[in-house]
């Protein structure tokens, strides 16, 4: 590919004018607006990044490893961790408008033990063996909830609850996101209005999209010739880099680390200062 098709790869997202990746200054807080670009290797990066944008699960495991409500809103347990009730949170719409009903959460939770509904709002599961720590496992991307047990794939087609809709989508190429008006995370999650992924196998390629201003962040080994260049951060380390990240580019403190981009949950959790 030559740097004129890079150019005109990169210009045909939904591109309008880029900052500079230098002399940009980060707010301390998440601020609201613009697009985050992101360029990742040919691997489970861009499915891992879509389905934290589109899709909620019923718990959310947080950067520093603690639990926190998502399409729950409570749940509890007998005294043998075998029975369990959870909780589902009102209000709470699909991308195609439908509500989330808790026949929406017994097509996933099938799969892990004996469950039924208790009301439109709540459920009862009940395991073949004890498990106490069931409301971390519920967090994992396999347990995304779906509208009536629908695929995540394609992606083109993919309806969930998350702060991000589907706008235009190619499974292992291309993935663009548009933030969903009223989400019951405003204002805690989903900061930036647009999330762009682009699969770019060649990571000479990805560097040079980010030093370029293409992208704001790309998923690369250790590059030398990015080492020590001004306006750009290295995650986790320079030595050991992971991600490299255009100064424009805001992060919570923590960064979930168990997987790759914040643990697939960079486009609620980043933003653009």
């Amino acid at each position: 590919m030559t740097r004129m098709d890079r150019r005109a790869l990169f210009a045909s997202g939904a591109a309008a004018a880029l900052l500079a990746a230098t002399g940009a200054s980060l707010a301390n807080t998440p601020k609201s607006g613009g697009t985050l670009r992101l360029a990742v290797p040919r691997d489970e990066s861009l499915e891992q990044v879509a389905r934290g944008a589109v899709f909620d699960t019923l718990t959310e495991i947080a950067p520093d490893g603690t639990l926190r409500a998502e399409l729950a809103s409570g749940w509890q347990t007998d005294a043998n961790a075998r029975v369990w009730r959870f909780d589902l949170r009102p209000g709470v719409l699909f991308h195609d408008e439908a509500p989330l009903d808790v026949a929406d959460v017994l097509a996933v939770l099938e799969q892990v033990g004996r469950v039924e509904a208790t009301s439109p709002l709540s459920l009862r599961l009940e395991l073949a063996e004890a498990n106490p720590g069931l409301p971390f496992l519920l967090a994992d991307s396999r347990f995304v909830i779906t509208r009536n047990g629908q695929d995540v794939t394609p992606l083109r087609a993919a309806n969930g609850t998350g702060c991000y809709r589907v706008e235009r989508a190619e499974d292992g190429r291309h993935f663009l996101g548009r933030k969903v008006a009223g989400h019951y995370k405003s204002g805690q999650a989903g900061w930036v209005d647009a999330l762009e992924v682009i699969v770019i196998p060649d990571a000479r390629v990805r560097a040079e999209a980010l030093r370029d201003g293409y992208v704001d962040v790309a998923a690369l080994p250790a590059q030398d010739d990015l080492r020590g260049q001004r306006g750009l951060r290295f995650f986790p380390s320079e030595t050991d880099m992971a991600l490299a990240v255009a100064a424009r580019v805001g992060m919570p403190g923590q960064v979930g680390q168990a997987l790759a981009l914040d643990d697939g949950r960079i486009a609620e959790r980043w933003w653009l200062a």
